[in-house]
């Protein structure tokens, strides 16, 4: 018996063994064969959806191939780095005279002034008078603006700024009145031209003049001072003018700070772009790239027959290698799109009529969709008194180039100047500068071929550009190599830069 048993053990086992080693098999196979049907479904589902996006970029690619491709998105820390001030050291504005200054004594002397030029020349004109007229210890009469300039303004000093509000701010600096007394009225008067960029001893050696008058006309108010190399109480004098004492009429502040918020209700920030595309500056500069024969003749009549221009016959090509003519707004498009702003930025155009109208604004409006000007903003009732006052609606930019988060001047003219100095006063807001002369060797390679919009253009314009974004510095001195009295007019303008005189590193803050 236990031999059968063992015997049958040992059978029904070898028999167990050999069909659990068939059915493993045969399970195997089947879950091999499943998986195989499964992976093929999968795959070929693969294939055809791979095909499909295969054929939709394809679709994509043949529809874009004429359109250059989309710049990159700027990263968080670079769009940051486009919008916000420069660092300013703690740097502040400084106006206060220093100890010891004593108030203005009376006079019986007077100065009338005819300011000349557009708004800003005439402001920063009225501000050297004023402190001339303490030099020479004079009382000075409101000024009359230019009425015989290119915008034949008819505007008057109370028309643009709150005169009340200059006459009071100054009043420990210099006696300023309404008009001459009637008893010195019919006096003859000693009609004087200053000699430009002069310093306080030339000043002092005028007042030989109150011998033999009791008013002198002053002809022209524009760079009657030096830049540099005063005293400092007198360019602080000067700071308290412009940027404390003329201050704009209620009128005009209002409606300016008005725009103001309009433009940062629509985007949260904005840049001001004082476009000097306009007739009278590029027959001014000869500037004729880009222009039709038409339009280039019709600069060059204007030169020739405004009698004050005195330059007549210009090289234009000379003059815009020399980085002389203002950007175009073709060339302004590119140069921002360079320099990283997005095609959504919102940009306020500061500037009068663009020459060539609509047309020429198109070549920016490419880059640059949503440009806005000051009848988009402002109500048809509320730009009524402007029309026909230039230096009114000059005033609406100033205000709204100053309070900008970013301020990008065409050209350096005497807004770019007075703009870029206000801000550099205000906590050095960011300004950019270009380089004209050296982006215009770009632009020229571009239009060759040599070079293309992208990554490589961008890197040289903001290389280029890295040090004029309106960081702290002093103000730059005569060219070198200039000699004689022309240095002058090579140095910086104190009005475009005003430190270190107005603008303090002292523990101490002062309010403007």
């Amino acid at each position: 018996m236990v031999k059968y048993r063992s015997s049958s053990r040992s059978t029904i086992s070898s028999f167990s063994a050999r069909f659990f080693s068939k059915k493993a098999i045969s399970f195997y196979l089947i879950f091999v064969f499943a998986f195989s049907i499964w992976v093929l479904v999968f795959s070929s589902r693969n294939i055809q959806t791979d095909d499909q996006t295969q054929i939709q970029n394809r679709g994509r690619i043949i529809s874009s191939e004429s359109l250059s491709p989309p710049p990159p998105s700027p990263k968080p820390d670079e769009q940051i780095q486009l919008w916000t001030p420069p660092f300013s050291f703690g740097l502040h504005p400084c106006i206060k005279p220093t100890p010891g200054y004593r108030d203005f004594v009376e006079s019986d002397h007077y100065i009338t002034v005819r300011s000349n030029g557009g708004l800003n020349q005439m402001r920063t004109g009225i501000a050297d008078m004023v402190a001339v007229a303490r030099v020479m210890n004079a009382t000075l009469v409101i000024p009359q603006l230019d009425k015989r300039s290119f915008w034949q303004d008819s505007s008057t000093f109370s028309d643009i700024f709150d005169e009340l509000h200059f006459i009071k701010t100054l009043e420990r600096d210099v006696k300023i009145i309404k008009q001459l007394p009637k008893e010195v009225e019919s006096l003859p008067r000693a009609r004087k031209h200053f000699t430009s960029w002069s310093g306080v001893g030339y000043y002092e050696e005028m007042t030989h003049l109150w011998k033999e008058y009791k008013v002198i006309l002053v002809a022209k108010s524009d760079s009657r001072l030096a830049n540099s190399d005063l005293p400092l109480n007198t360019q602080r004098l000067r700071c308290r003018a412009l940027y404390s004492a003329l201050r704009f009429s209620p009128a005009i502040e209002s409606l300016g700070q008005k725009l103001v918020e309009r433009l940062k209700s629509r985007a949260g920030r904005y840049i001001a772009l004082h476009l000097r595309y306009e007739k009278d500056m590029l027959a001014f500069t000869g500037c004729t790239y880009g222009l039709t024969d038409a339009e280039s003749e019709e600069l060059r009549v204007m030169r020739e027959s405004t009698s004050h221009w005195k330059i007549k016959v210009i090289n234009s090509t000379q003059q815009r290698m020399e980085g002389f003519c203002p950007l175009t707004p073709k060339e302004v498009g590119i140069f921002l799109k360079a320099l990283g702003y997005p095609p959504s930025t919102l940009i306020y155009i500061a500037a009068g009529e663009i020459y060539g109208g609509d047309d020429r604004l198109s070549e920016l409006r490419s880059y640059f969709p949503n440009l806005v000007f000051k009848e988009m903003l402002a109500t048809e009732k509320e730009l009524k008194g402007y029309t026909g006052h230039a230096t009114k609606t000059a005033a609406l930019d100033y205000i709204i180039s100053v309070e900008s988060d970013v301020f990008v001047p065409s050209h350096s003219g005497n807004m770019a100047r007075a703009v870029e100095g206000h801000r550099r006063f205000l906590g050095h807001r960011r300004t950019i500068t270009p380089d004209r002369k050296g982006l215009v060797k770009l632009f020229e390679k571009l239009e060759s071929g040599q070079l293309s919009e992208g990554p490589k253009l961008s890197k040289r314009v903001k290389q280029m550009h890295q040090d004029r974004q309106g960081a702290p510095r002093k103000r730059k001195g005569p060219s070198p190599g200039v000699r004689g009295r022309a240095r002058f007019r090579t140095e910086e303008s104190f009005y475009e830069n005003p430190f270190p005189e107005c603008i303090c590193s002292s523990i101490e803050h002062e309010n403007p």
